[in-house]
């Protein structure tokens, strides 16, 4: 498990810390922790339904509040529960380019341990920062 719940950070909110070895390690860490939120175990999603998320932006931190956003947006309108497959992110005309495959299914309260809804990612304390041997990204969402 790549993240880690930060109790101390936020009181009405959920704060964490993702990491990853690649930045697209980070970014699957990240959706993770913001799904493992809502469902309280992840191996209980299964990749029924896939999707593409397509995202750009020239900012690495706005890519990932995007990224995040994705997750959320399918699970309040079509009710899709979601896990990262594959993750790509390249960079050209100084944009990042991002590419995912997700899948998952239809939220099923008697599947699916429940726990906090996730209205939001924020962009208080959000940030990422690279290291020599790891992305690390730190989030708060709105829930």
């Amino acid at each position: 498990m790549p993240y880690r719940y930060l109790d101390d950070i936020a009181t009405a909110d959920v704060a964490f810390e993702a990491w990853g070895e690649t930045r697209e390690g980070m970014f699957a860490a990240a959706a993770d922790a913001t799904m493992n939120v809502m469902v309280g175990d992840l191996d209980t999603i299964t990749p029924r339904t896939k999707r593409t998320i397509e995202l750009q932006d020239d900012d690495i931190e706005l890519l990932l509040f995007q990224f995040l956003q994705e997750f959320l947006f399918y699970k309040d309108a079509e009710k899709l529960l979601l896990r990262s497959e594959t993750i790509e992110i390249a960079i050209s005309e100084e944009k990042f380019h991002l590419r995912a495959e997700v899948a998952g299914e239809t939220l099923d309260p008697g599947k699916h341990e429940l726990g906090m809804d996730v209205k939001a990612v924020t962009m208080h304390r959000f940030s990422i920062v690279p290291s020599q041997d790891r992305w690390l990204a730190s989030v708060i969402l709105d829930i």
